[in-house]
């Protein structure tokens, strides 16, 4: 990867590595856009085969939470950062501590919370260090269920488009991920009478989501055969590929994981097979959205409104995207595009 060239390219402000040998500590922190705001982004970790697979990943997922931050009508912009280590054995107190520091030291430029491999005992951690973290406990806590109910709204604005209703007992779907994000979406499917096809690399959460809500198992490797009106998927990105793809028989493709479609290609094989993509940043924004807020010092009924308002981001995309002839991916940055360019004129990139 020529670093400086990719950096121009995807219009990142900073990429700061940060590695402490006696906590074990390896993280790559990008700050993409400042412009609305501090920079905002969950803290994954996971065990990267190679230090440039999560080089890429957090440059791709710190692009798209500029966009996902935008499109909320949010007054942040976007970060990620990624912990390489495996979040079942490499976890200490020591470790979350030493990158809390990391990240006070960036002076407010990028605010952290939870994701993939994270948790909010870990926030809890972090918090010891900086004010730079949200969904810590005692606050809003865990941001998956809010995303869960984001992703449920934008769903139904899925339906009414492509069925002409919302009504999500008619409906099956492929879940695939029984982590805290599917598990909740899970829940919410099967309380409106859903059929739901779970899956996930870790079996025993296969097996307390089946257990809880009545949830039919399958294979890792046949989510993407079943006849699943709808495909959801929540963990990983990059699942649907070329090959992934052309497997697919739903109608719709509409989860709450980050950067679903391993590339453009890939939505326009979509769009011409007839299913319908809800942009992931556009559809599962919800536990950024209550975290964001909670920074901001709204309540908790006014942050459940926005979250909820995820069905109208999905409707006003979908409308755009019929207007102006583009597939549903391009309308979704076309509208985080110009919110980025009309509100970034009223002030200066963000500083402390």
């Amino acid at each position: 990867m020529k670093l400086f060239e990719t950096l121009g390219e995807l219009g990142h402000e900073q990429l700061v590595f940060f590695h402490e040998p006696h906590s074990h500590l390896k993280c790559i922190i990008a700050i993409h856009s400042t412009l609305l705001g501090p920079a905002i982004g969950g803290l994954r970790m996971w065990p990267y085969a190679a230090e440039e697979d999560a080089l890429r990943d957090v440059l791709r997922l710190s692009q798209r939470m500029t966009y996902a931050t935008a499109i909320a009508g949010l007054d942040f912009g976007g970060g990620k950062a990624v912990l390489i280590g495996d979040p079942e054995r490499d976890k200490s107190e020591a470790l979350f501590r030493s990158l809390g520091r990391r990240i006070d030291a960036l002076g407010g430029r990028y605010v952290t919370l939870e994701d993939v491999g994270t948790t909010t005992c870990d926030m809890d951690h972090v918090h010891q260090e900086t004010e730079c973290v949200v969904g810590v406990r005692g606050a809003r806590g865990d941001p998956s269920p809010h995303t869960a109910l984001g992703t449920f709204q934008g769903i139904r604005a899925c339906l009414r488009r492509r069925f002409g209703h919302e009504d999500v007992g008619r409906v099956s779907f492929a879940v695939q991920g029984a982590g805290h994000l599917g598990h909740h979406l899970v829940r919410l499917l099967r309380a409106e009478g859903a059929k739901v096809f779970v899956t996930d690399i870790n079996d025993e959460r296969v097996e307390e989501v089946v257990a809880e809500s009545g949830a039919e198992a399958v294979p890792m490797a046949q989510i993407y055969d079943t006849d699943a009106q709808v495909f959801s998927p929540c963990a990983m990105g990059g699942v649907i590929n070329e090959d992934t793809v052309l497997r697919l028989r739903c109608q719709i493709v509409a989860g709450g994981a980050n950067n679903q479609l391993e590339s453009n290609e890939c939505a326009t094989e979509l769009e011409r097979r007839g299913i319908l993509y809800a942009p992931d940043y556009a559809i599962n924004s919800g536990g950024l959205v209550n975290t964001a807020l909670e920074l901001s010092g709204h309540d908790a009924a006014n942050s459940k409104r926005r979250v909820m308002a995820t069905y109208d981001v999905l409707t006003r995309i979908f409308a755009l995207a019929e207007r102006d002839g583009l597939a549903t991916w391009q309308a979704a940055d076309r509208v985080a595009e110009q919110r980025i360019d009309a509100v970034s004129r009223l002030r200066l990139p963000y500083a402390r």
